[in-house]
């Protein structure tokens, strides 16, 4: 039984400080659940595209979701650190807050390698994790990247770039395989932390001279906790490659591959991801 202070309360929207950042949270609790799931999404996204999962999930599991900064409704200070090691602490520390002490995670993209980064970090307190076409071995940005972040203009040219590859619809065409799939609740829905508040592209200019880069290999060989690797046969953001390459190199890992599928697998496949959720645990 998963237990923590806030296991009698109704399903709630938080905030918490923590490590000199605020994180927004969702929290559903289920006090007889066999685990909590902790949902990590990914880069550009926020809590918002687990929707599909938590209300075919949560009658059956404890779930936390979490705005990983500087995205969606956490905070976007320029004091904080975007490093992986240091977003992973970060959220590692509010677990502690919430009295969580293990648990199964669940990270996509960007989010995927938050989570091995979070495991590596405490090598003993997770169950599992399910890998949602995970960010692998990406390395640490150019220099002139680096560079081009301390520019005062920086922040904007990032958000001219993101409006020049299409904006909203554009980006979301890139994440799926069928454009059909698109519809008005997914673009607001997408959209809405961008228009909140300016401030996410300067700390995206932060993230970009912060982030050291994914896992390397021989780190990555040490987590030897069962990864569960899901794809889509069309991800045309992190190809299938890298999963197969991920799947060579945790000890403990299997893969699962979707045909007709992209990259936005919690948006295209939330049945198929469920069903293998409910089947591994028990």
């Amino acid at each position: 039984m998963v237990k923590n202070k806030f296991s009698t309360a109704l399903e709630s929207c938080r905030y918490q400080t923590v490590n000199g950042i605020s994180l927004y949270y969702q929290f559903y609790p289920h006090p007889a659940a066999p685990t909590t799931l902790i949902c990590l999404h990914g880069f550009l996204a926020s809590s918002f595209c687990f929707r599909h999962l938590i209300r075919r999930l949560k009658q059956d599991y404890q779930i936390v979701t979490i705005d990983i900064p500087p995205f969606g409704k956490s905070g976007k200070s320029l004091t904080f650190e975007y490093s992986y090691r240091n977003i992973a602490r970060t959220l590692l520390q509010l677990l502690d807050h919430l009295g969580i002490k293990n648990g199964t995670l669940i990270g996509h993209s960007m989010g995927g390698q938050i989570a091995l980064y979070m495991i590596h970090e405490q090598l003993n307190r997770f169950e599992r994790a399910f890998l949602l076409a995970s960010s692998g071995y990406l390395q640490r940005a150019r220099l002139s990247a680096i560079l081009f972040s301390y520019l005062p203009i920086a922040p904007i040219l990032i958000k001219r770039h993101l409006i020049r590859t299409g904006g909203i619809q554009g980006n979301l065409e890139q994440v799926v395989h069928d454009k059909a799939l698109i519809c008005e609740e997914m673009k607001e829905g997408y959209l809405e932390p961008f228009l909140r508040d300016e401030a996410i592209f300067r700390a995206l200019a932060k993230l970009l001279r912060n982030r050291e880069g994914d896992l390397p290999e021989d780190v990555l060989r040490t987590i030897t906790i069962p990864c569960y690797l899901l794809w889509g046969e069309n991800d045309r953001i992190v190809p299938l490659a890298i999963g197969q390459r991920l799947a060579n190199d945790l000890p403990s890992a299997r893969l699962f591959v979707y045909e007709k599928t992209g990259h936005l697998l919690p948006e295209e496949r939330p049945d198929d991801i469920c069903e293998l959720i409910q089947t591994i645990i028990c």
